[in-house]
């Protein structure tokens, strides 16, 4: 039996990179998965469609992460269609870089946005939609850990933000058997960040094995704490980034 069979899962950001290897990666365990995308509407029907063949339900949904509402639609239609909601993960998100001097009130508004009220916004509108044994993992980063090289200070507060969300969602969500958890994944081979891309090499210099993760390393830890293996892990964070924080 897979360990996420007859379960369904909600993972934002799905139609590419890291996303869409999650959503994936619980569809293979057994879950039906719904999706949600911004713009990129033709890969989200592709990752619709190669989950609908691993034999288990498939939805893509339209929300912009900055758009409140939508967001809560996306929630509502994922349960609807599901008849049920098991697994939160909070995964869209944006590069935000550049130099300190450059960033405006509008950049830090819009960052916080997308990475820490959408995810507050989420959970809130997942949770009465949850029982005992509903888990939700967050996607930080590992530059919320270590910022290594300059130009990250936004991004890096923005993911910061998502460990004391994890932690008080904990205390808040425990005694309804609900786990939450994060994720910070390090340098990472994707489209927003490739491992053949200018800066790659340098960004392996800081790793401690020399290398960039796939987007299945990071699925994989994320599969691990929505199943059963994570029934006893909550407010923690695990960092996937080939050693770059040791």
């Amino acid at each position: 039996m897979q360990q996420l069979e007859g379960r369904s899962a909600l993972v934002t950001g799905g139609s590419r990179g890291i996303g869409a290897a999650i959503a994936k990666r619980l569809a293979r365990d057994g879950a039906n998965v719904a999706i949600t995308y911004a713009r990129s509407g033709d890969r989200a029907r592709e990752v619709v469609e190669e989950i609908t063949a691993m034999g288990v339900r498939a939805l893509a949904v339209q929300a912009e992460a900055t758009d409140v509402d939508a967001l809560r639609d996306a929630v509502a239609r994922t349960a609807a269609a599901f008849g049920r909601l098991d697994v939160l993960v909070n995964n869209a998100g944006i590069a935000a870089y550049g130099p300190f001097e450059d960033v405006t009130v509008d950049d830090v508004d819009r960052i916080l946005a997308i990475h820490a009220r959408a995810a507050f916004v989420l959970v809130q509108a997942a949770v009465p939609h949850m029982t005992a044994g509903g888990r939700i993992v967050g996607i930080g980063s590992s530059l919320a850990e270590r910022v290594p090289y300059p130009g990250w200070a936004l991004y890096a507060m923005s993911k910061s933000a998502l460990i004391g969300l994890t932690k008080g969602l904990a205390r808040d969500l425990g005694p309804r058997g609900i786990t939450v958890n994060l994720v910070h994944p390090g340098s990472t081979d994707t489209e927003m960040n490739p491992a053949d891309g200018p800066d790659a090499d340098e960004e392996r210099r800081y790793t401690a094995l020399g290398r960039y993760c796939d987007p299945e390393d990071v699925a994989a830890t994320v599969a691990h704490l929505a199943g059963d293996g994570g029934r006893n892990t909550t407010g923690a964070a695990f960092v996937v980034d080939a050693g770059a924080v040791a």
